[in-house]
């Protein structure tokens, strides 16, 4: 009974989040932040560098992804250490592939992917896991079962992917198609329930111009999908059911990026078939045959109250807050726009 209402306290604390966030982030006051001085002008006048909501609420998801994670591995009974000697180096070879592949697909320099950065985490995964076993496990005689963990990751994964979402609404990227070029189904499903962003300085404005324009709300349809996958695979991996979380959450999360890039109108490389729709089939098929492989399951039912009691720990809290840190300035830091700060002394206050 406890899960059954952790689940219904979670799922409502996102419900309300995704409510508010739908309706306020197309506006054009909640992309910008905060602007800080930099350097002084000729003229007087200071040039700033702005700091986004895409940043903060990117860093809330790569946090709220990383605490759920830890959750469930702790529910596992596996030691702190041993989960974050595998979930790191993944959320850094991540961070690196969302800008680096990109560029690649994109040719632009200032651009991220999370697209990439899942396609690169689901490679990259299983191997960590081995590496991991074969050296900190020997030493400290400890194994991290793969299919549990491989289960854990893409929760998190989709947690993350679904709040991740708020932040492209904030910035206006990764946008839907216009409702005016759709075709009349299309039109009629979400004639009611769109998007309109609004501010210059939006993506969807200054990279196509459609500014106050009616599109379709993938950005909502992805956090609703991905978060409410989320939620079902942590259900089922508490209730002991990894595999079956592992390949639910795999073809959900995975099917419905692959659909999902007919409906967005930003640039995504080249092709009627994208690069990063290739990449997602491609990833799908390696972790299905990697689940499939892999014949040794952890047999300890999962404990939900052990793996929150394990977050319970200030080294992890730190931790947590330096990653929250670490990730707002490096997606909010704005290289695309720019600011200019007039500051100046209000004369009736002195």
């Amino acid at each position: 009974m406890f899960a059954e209402i952790f689940i219904l306290i979670l799922s409502g604390v996102i419900a309300l989040l995704f409510s508010w966030a739908f309706r306020t982030l197309p506006g054009e006051d909640w992309q910008i932040l905060a602007c800080l001085p930099s350097r002084k002008g000729t003229d007087g006048i200071w040039r700033g560098v702005n700091l986004t909501y895409y940043g903060f609420f990117n860093a809330l998801a790569y946090v709220f992804a990383v605490v759920m994670f830890l959750i469930m591995i702790g529910s596992l009974s596996i030691p702190l250490w041993g989960a974050l000697s595998v979930v790191l180096p993944v959320l850094l070879i991540c961070m690196w592939a969302a800008r680096f592949i990109a560029r690649w697909v994109e040719k632009k320099h200032h651009t991220f992917s999370v697209g990439a950065a899942s396609f690169v985490g689901m490679v990259v995964a299983p191997w960590l896991i081995l590496l991991v076993n074969m050296t900190l496990g020997k030493w400290w005689m400890f194994h991290i079962p793969m299919t549990e963990t491989l289960a854990a990751i893409m929760i998190a994964y989709a947690f993350g992917e679904g709040i991740g979402r708020l932040a492209c609404i904030s910035f206006g990227c990764c946008y839907g198609k216009p409702l005016a070029d759709c075709d009349p189904f299309i039109q009629k499903i979400f004639r009611r329930w769109n998007f309109v962003f609004w501010g210059r300085t939006k993506k969807i404005a200054y990279a196509q111009q459609l500014e106050g324009q009616a599109v379709v709300p993938i950005q909502a349809l992805t956090a609703v999908i991905c978060a409410g996958t989320g939620v079902l695979g942590f259900y089922l991996f508490i209730k002991g059911f990894a595999a079956v979380a592992l390949i639910m959450t795999l073809l959900i999360t995975q099917n419905w990026r692959f659909v999902s890039e007919f409906l967005r109108a930003d640039h995504r490389g080249h092709g009627r078939i994208s690069m990063y729709q290739i990449m997602t089939l491609l990833a799908m098929g390696y972790a299905i045959m990697i689940a499939l492989l892999d014949t040794k399951h952890y047999l300890a039912a999962p404990n939900l109250m052990a793996g929150l009691l394990s977050l319970w720990n200030p080294e992890l809290i730190m931790f947590l807050g330096a990653l929250w840190v670490v990730a707002f300035v490096y997606a909010g830091k704005s290289s695309v726009t720019c600011s200019s700060i007039d500051i100046q002394i209000i004369e009736k206050n002195i």
